[in-house]
């Protein structure tokens, strides 16, 4: 059983965090267990902490990943993984910021600009559940996956524009400005950013120890794979004029 479900903000009673993140989980283990099937897979979030997590996401997070360990472990094998912020084709990161600088007007403005990601590539992550699926010394384990480089947000949301060869002003919020952007913005239908994601961003999405070196992975750069899905034409040149600038 390999379980990713989770979601980003709540989204009335019926899609909450404690929903998807926990009860969930002890749905899945149950089922396992009901079915016989002795190993689970469960994808967590980096910095998720049950106690000392800074948002309610984090926790909540945090809370499944331990219900999937000790809920689980007595009758299966468990591996917990959690990444940095995830990217590939189809990703709800760089596409959605592609998508918002896409709006008028020239000027950007960004909350908490300086919080940091060190951005994993999905082929990655996807190749440390294959790598440990049969691996006994990874039972019971929690892998932490990052890619290679951290960068701040607003040098990621640079880099989106940069390659679609957009001329944005990104304008960094401070502290204030940002928690208000989050209190309105958490108020229009989708919520394309909210207080507990603002609440996220106090922590950097960043590895201590990156186990893709553990499980032998060599992390892919965000230069090396985002331009190939989020635009044509002469994108190496761009990347690379940003990258001396930044």
């Amino acid at each position: 059983m390999i379980n990713l479900i989770g979601i980003l903000n709540e989204q009335g009673e019926n899609q909450t965090f404690r929903r998807f993140h926990v009860e969930l989980v002890d749905l899945v283990v149950d089922a396992c267990r009901k079915a016989g099937v002795r190993r689970l897979m469960h994808m967590s979030a980096l910095q998720a902490d049950e106690a000392r997590g800074g948002s309610l996401y984090l926790r909540s997070k945090g809370e499944g990943e331990n219900r999937a360990h000790t809920h689980g472990g007595a009758s299966m094998y468990v591996t917990s993984f959690r990444p940095s912020v995830i990217f590939g084709p189809g990703d709800s990161f760089f596409n959605r910021f592609a998508g918002l600088l896409k709006l008028p007007p020239f000027i950007f403005p960004l909350a908490c600009p300086q919080a940091r990601f060190a951005p994993v590539y999905v082929g990655d992550v996807v190749e440390a559940f294959s790598r440990t699926l049969d691996m006994p010394a990874s039972y019971g384990r929690h892998y932490d996956l990052c890619g290679p480089q951290v960068y701040s947000l607003k040098e990621l949301v640079t880099f989106t524009a940069d390659t679609l060869g957009m001329r944005r002003l990104i304008l960094g919020l401070g502290d204030l400005p940002s928690r208000l952007q989050a209190q309105v913005l958490g108020l229009l239908p989708g919520k394309p950013f909210s207080l507990d994601n603002y609440l996220s961003l106090q922590t950097d999405s960043v590895c201590e120890t990156n186990d893709l070196d553990t499980l032998g992975i060599q992390p892919r750069e965000i230069g090396a794979v985002v331009p190939r899905y989020l635009a044509h034409g002469d994108y190496r040149g761009r990347f690379h004029r940003y990258r001396k600038q930044s």
